[in-house]
């Protein structure tokens, strides 16, 4: 059985086994030794603790393999005046697809209404975290401290350390060539630790859903039934349909072969609703499976997971018309352009974890003069939705990876167009 088919099969486990555990905690006849062992000993200790430690090890290889990654493909370029207009293409392509991403997303909201009928007014309660300025998120793009950077997981700014360090490496001469053999040797090493922690794989993912549908169970779904169909619509037709277009149109290649190498990683998104903690799977996923060489996956991938988040601006987009429409509010076309510029600049710098696109969601609000309490009215079902925008995200994230090695001429097309492989090679007597 391959690695994806049991990745498969645990996430339909978990959430069968965690949606009963969580109907069973609900009665309350209950024995106490029951719920003690359910609930403290399985949901909230053992599967928790499990979940907890298999996010933090795909974490752990993050910076460490966006840096030595990137320092790889920037210190072997040929040409180093390409990095500019790659960083150019990338960029203005992520803010496409997000612009897209965000459109489609209110057009449809608007078709659908699904707030209509709610009827709120402002007394549920929501406070957001400030806003970060605009201009402090471009500043801190530089860093004053790298190491500082690394601790924290500040994305972009490990890659502006590790465009410096390979510059330099590859301007260096002949101790530039010793130490470049050195972060070559090093990104093996990394990629096979990330091979090594694929394979405790299901027992992470069985671990997380379990752990989630075991306290929330399916969430207020039927209340939020219409926004959640919109939402989930909305990220389908973007991930399966705009993707697939964008690929074809720009490099003639098949979007079947790469949604189908897609799967396994798509899998794993879902399952850890964190496009940071996916990174790693991903980048190996584009280099080894998609052909994308080092150089074009180790900057587009690391700066997608940081800036690229098409999924939490489809669901911004949706939210804000319902929220409009449950409170009874009208929005003017001079908003709804607000709101795409609002979205797609605020993916900028927005962190790759589970619900922070409720954060960016504020900010959306507040620009247009909405209730920000209304964020209170899907804050039930938005865990489920984060799990299948991550998954969008890290689609597109690859989708771009491809386009930017086609038109950069280091696509290995040979691989993208063999036989879609397991996420981890099986082991061969």
């Amino acid at each position: 059985m391959s690695l994806t088919t049991r990745i498969l099969i645990s996430m339909i486990a978990a959430i069968i086994l965690g949606k009963i555990t969580h109907d069973v905690l609900a009665s309350a006849e209950l024995a106490s030794w029951v719920r003690f062992v359910l609930d403290d000993f399985l949901a909230s200790g053992l599967f928790a603790l499990l979940g907890k430690i298999f996010v933090s090890s795909l974490k752990l290889l993050v910076v460490p393999l966006v840096f030595v990654s990137l320092v790889c493909g920037v210190c072997h370029l040929s040409d180093q005046s390409s990095l500019g207009r790659m960083s150019i293409k990338t960029i203005a392509l992520y803010l496409l697809t997000t612009a897209i991403a965000i459109t489609l997303a209110m057009t449809f909201a608007n078709i659908i209404n699904p707030g209509e009928g709610v009827n709120m007014t402002t007394e549920t309660a929501y406070s957001p975290p400030p806003a970060v300025p605009l201009i402090d998120v471009l500043a801190n793009i530089f860093p004053s401290n790298p190491f500082k950077a690394m601790v924290e997981g500040n994305m972009l700014q490990v890659i502006v350390f590790a465009l410096l360090v390979g510059l330099a490496i590859g301007r260096a001469g002949v101790p530039g060539q010793r130490i470049a053999k050195q972060f070559s040797d090093w990104n093996e090493v990394l990629m096979t630790l990330v091979n090594m922690l694929m394979q405790l794989a299901p027992y992470g993912v069985f671990s997380l859903l379990f752990t989630l549908f075991a306290s929330k169970g399916l969430g207020p779904i039927e209340e939020l039934l219409a926004y959640m169909l919109t939402v989930v619509g909305v990220l389908l037709l973007h991930g399966l349909v705009v993707y697939s277009v964008i690929l074809r149109i720009t490099t003639g290649l098949s979007p079947i072969i790469f949604l189908r190498k897609m799967w396994p990683v798509q899998l794993f998104a879902f399952s850890t609703a964190s496009s940071s903690a996916t990174l790693p799977v991903t980048i190996r996923n584009a280099e080894q499976h998609l052909g994308v060489g080092t150089r074009a996956a180790s900057f587009v991938l690391p700066l997608g997971a940081t800036i690229n988040m098409d999924g939490t601006a489809i669901m911004q987009g949706v939210a804000t018309v319902f929220i409009a429409q449950a409170f009874g509010l009208e929005l003017s076309m001079m908003d709804y352009l607000m709101v795409i510029g609002t979205a797609t600049l605020a993916s900028i710098g927005t962190a790759g974890v589970p619900g922070v696109g409720l954060i960016t969601l504020a900010m959306v609000l507040q620009q247009v003069g909405l209730p920000v309490e209304g964020i209170a009215l899907i804050i039930g079902v938005d865990r489920l939705l984060d799990m299948l925008r991550t998954a969008v995200n890290v689609t597109g994230d690859a989708m771009v990876s491809v386009v930017i090695a086609k038109t950069e001429g280091v696509l290995e097309e040979d691989i993208f167009h063999s036989v879609a492989p397991r996420l981890v090679e099986e082991h061969k007597d």
